[in-house]
């Protein structure tokens, strides 16, 4: 399973031959401007919740990929009125993808489209594949729910934003990969704007005093687990 990072909250997997897409928020993002929208292969596109930051680039993504975009109904309804290719899902529910297993979980956090449209409630994905397992958690504050995770299969790696003004901090962060019960987190949502500015050192040392790694990607570059 190879992750790479596409700036603030966007990811790009490659599992099993299949290219996966998360919260595509690059064409804005200047941080981002070496990386092409329109070069990106997606065979799906997988979406946590509706904020601009989260979905800027799904529709041109798809247009170009014909990717089937994944997320709660709410949002799968918007974009299949659109005439995109969706699959829903809805808290606590998972489906078998020719990639891996997907199940939705909880976030904390808001949700809604641009244009003032109904995004549902915000969630995150756990991604089943290949004896390997991740946690992309989205936009969320910290919750005790976190805990419930593991529970089912051990996790791999945790994906956890740790911008803080939006999101939870560095410090929840470290309580979340505790909760999660994994040793390895890949940060984002973090950097983009003056909001979300860490100091990337004191960040990596406060997961290590925790006998934690977190891992911050530069922006096109990747991770194996």
């Amino acid at each position: 399973m190879k992750i790479t990072y596409l700036g603030h909250a966007s990811l790009a997997l490659e599992i099993n031959d299949k290219h996966i897409i998360v919260d595509p928020f690059i064409s804005a993002n200047e941080l981002a401007k070496n990386i092409d929208v329109k070069s990106l292969k997606a065979d799906y596109i997988l979406v946590t919740h509706a904020h601009g930051d989260h979905i800027l680039d799904v529709e041109t993504i798809a247009n170009n990929t014909g990717a089937v975009i994944v997320s709660n109904a709410e949002i799968t309804a918007y974009y299949e009125s659109k005439g995109f290719k969706t699959h829903p899902m809805n808290h606590g529910g998972s489906w078998m993808f020719d990639f891996g297993k997907v199940k939705y979980v909880n976030a904390i956090h808001s949700s809604s489209f641009p244009d003032g449209t109904y995004g549902g409630q915000p969630g995150g994905f756990v991604i089943e594949a290949n004896e390997k397992n991740i946690y992309i958690a989205g936009d969320t504050a910290l919750t005790y729910d976190m805990k419930l995770i593991p529970l089912r299969n051990p996790l791999d790696l945790a994906v956890l934003p740790i911008g803080d003004n939006f999101t939870m901090d560095v410090d929840d962060a470290t309580i979340a990969a505790e909760f999660l019960n994994v040793t390895k987190v890949l940060g984002y949502h973090f950097d983009t704007f003056g909001y979300i500015k860490i100091d990337h050192e004191v960040a990596k040392q406060k997961f290590a005093n925790k006998h934690k790694e977190l891992i911050l990607l530069p922006i096109g570059d990747s991770t194996q687990i």
